[in-house]
């Protein structure tokens, strides 16, 4: 099965060579061997997808016709909801919460029959770049067990990598797709902001977040992303988008940007040249690369985490113990305040709720949040004068490898830069792609795609042909 593709099992399936449930039970007894070692998931779902797997059987038994991810095992992160299932976002105070309702994207996924096999480690309500932050324990790097997998996405990332599932859904808020792809191995797309339905998304910077695809090839990837991409009338800031594939697209009449910023000092040695070479690939099939510069960039990361944080304030002021999870009864009102405010919530969700307020508390509001939001127009306005001269920029995901589990746990600055590369694009909606481009140390590289708004197809595309040549 693990080099099959979606397409190669749809085919399967339709000429009965396979059935769903022979499929979805493969994958279910590879969670089970896998799981110790590795930690990806938070809760497996057999029952639910033994029952997905039946219906699409009973569907080609009738002779019906099935989508191409009928019967094709799929993974969600933990903070999309699956009507039934517990949803934790990997935090202890919803460590007891079972969703009442689908996300959209769930929803999506079942009424294209795919079979849902369980729901995946994260970074406690995404907060992280490692999934080092889950109250589950960590997750940890298929290619080598003592390094991390990348956040916060890592379970669904591993979870692919390691065949535990054939695709999985992450949210991608500043590169918790892209980043555990690139980790892992596998592909791992940020659509564009308001491609993805975000309803039924537990929610950690809401102008951030998006729903993305993990998948072994690019060409799976978009199978997905087709699958859940769209309208919908429950997500205000979802876009009426209608996603067409390019049959063909002549690469050589494409040019290429990479950023001089992308390559400065503190990316690793061994990642840039992983990189360099790969571009160097597409230069020798006569794609045009050029060197662009992004002069606001720079500041993209501190921008990043002060709107990042200040909305992680806001969202995340539900969770008090009071109304989410299990509240500490008092005979005084304010020792029940006191005894269950923050209780159930980890140290990196503490310190993000912390400097989000200061950020947005009187005095500071203009110093820091609206100086942020400033930045983000300069970086929007650095990225549409980039796409006036080029089609796709390219570079690094990640400025260095996957670190060692702990390495950075009491630094949590470091952990922060991490995301140099990737948080640019969420800042102004943008869409991105990892595609793995080699390995160094042993340890996978991933290039990072970028493309005008919704113009994902672009990224496909350029995806595919990078594929063959690596």
């Amino acid at each position: 099965m693990e080099d099959m593709s979606i397409k190669e099992i749809h085919r399967r399936l339709i000429q009965k060579e396979i059935s769903a449930q022979e499929i979805a039970q493969l994958y279910l007894d590879t969670i089970k061997q896998k799981e110790e070692d590795l930690n990806a998931f938070i809760t497996a779902t057999p029952e639910l997808a033994l029952e997905h797997a039946r219906a699409v059987d009973a569907k080609i038994a009738k002779g019906e016709n099935i989508s191409l991810l009928a019967g094709i095992p799929c993974a969600l992160k933990d903070a999309i909801l699956v009507e039934g299932v517990r949803c934790t976002a990997g935090s202890k105070i919803l460590s007891e919460y079972t969703a009442s309702y689908d996300a959209t994207v769930t929803k999506k996924l079942r009424e294209n029959d795919a079979v849902i096999v369980g729901k995946t480690n994260m970074d406690e309500f995404g907060m992280g770049g490692s999934t080092e932050n889950s109250s589950f324990g960590v997750t940890k790097n298929p290619y080598d067990l003592t390094r991390v997998a990348g956040g916060s996405s890592g379970g669904s990332a591993v979870s692919v990598a390691s065949e535990e599932t054939m695709v999985a859904l992450g949210e991608d808020t500043g590169g918790s797709v892209r980043l555990p792809a690139s980790f892992c191995g596998v592909v791992g797309l940020k659509p564009t902001y308001g491609a993805v339905s975000r309803h039924g998304i537990i929610a950690l910077a809401s102008s951030f977040d998006q729903v993305g695809p993990f998948a072994k090839t690019v060409e799976d990837a978009e199978i997905v992303f087709q699958a859940i991409s769209g309208q919908d009338e429950l997500d205000s800031t979802s876009v009426a988008y209608l996603y067409k594939s390019h049959d063909s697209i002549d690469l050589k009449q494409l040019k290429v940007g990479v950023p001089k910023e992308y390559f400065s000092e503190g990316l690793d040695k061994e990642v840039e040249k992983v990189i360099k070479d790969g571009l160097q690939k597409l230069e020798n099939e006569g794609i045009h690369i050029e060197e662009i510069s992004l002069p606001h960039v720079k500041y993209a990361l501190a921008a990043y985490y002060i709107i990042n944080t200040s909305e992680a304030s806001s969202n995340l002021a539900r969770y008090d113990g009071i109304r989410y999870g299990n509240a500490v009864d008092s005979d005084d009102l304010l020792q029940t305040y006191l005894q269950n405010r923050g209780q159930g919530l980890g140290a990196e969700v503490k310190r993000r709720i912390m400097l989000g307020t200061y950020a947005l508390s009187a005095g500071y509001y203009d110093a820091f949040y609206l100086k942020a939001q400033k930045i983000r127009t300069l970086l929007k306005n650095d990225f549409e004068e980039a796409f006036q001269k080029v089609d796709v920029i390219m570079g690094p995901v990640s400025p260095i490898l996957p670190y060692k589990i702990g390495e950075k746990a009491d630094d949590p600055l470091a952990m922060y830069l991490v995301d140099v590369y990737s948080v640019p694009i969420n800042l102004v909606g943008l869409p991105g792609i990892s595609v793995p481009a080699g390995m160094a140390s042993n340890l996978p590289v991933g290039m990072q795609m970028i493309s005008p708004p919704f113009r994902e197809d672009l990224l496909f595309a350029v995806g595919k042909s990078f594929e063959k040549l690596v």
